[in-house]
């Protein structure tokens, strides 16, 4: 994975937001009306569509006209590209761990007396 990937960017600024998350894990148990998604939070309907705007552009949900009704629907495969840039992290991290552990215990057998 690319160090700059827009799509990448786009999926993390989705999820900065606890509102957008809340959203998300509301149409994980299943398809919305934006009114639905409104109630909970007490907030207008232009202020919810654009929440469910970034959630849309980060690729995290697809909403569809139905009459006057924008339904949204959760995609949760958008998610993997997050999975696996962190797991590329902690791959990287316990690697780093790794080698300091080995590190601290190569110099504590060459000098056991050092603090």
């Amino acid at each position: 994975m690319s160090a700059h990937d827009p799509a990448l960017d786009a999926l993390f600024q989705a999820l900065s937001d606890p509102t957008r998350r809340a959203i998300y894990a509301r149409l994980m148990r299943g398809p919305a009306p934006v009114g639905e998604l409104a109630e909970p939070f007490g907030l207008s309907l232009p202020t919810v569509l654009a929440h469910v705007g970034k959630l849309e552009s980060g690729g995290l949900i697809e909403t569809e006209k139905r009459g006057r009704t924008r339904i949204c629907r959760a995609r949760p495969a958008a998610l993997d590209p997050a999975r696996a840039w962190i797991e590329e992290q902690r791959a990287m991290w316990n690697a780093r761990l790794d080698r300091l552990d080995a590190y601290v215990t190569q110099l504590m057998k060459e000098d056991p007396d050092a603090p």
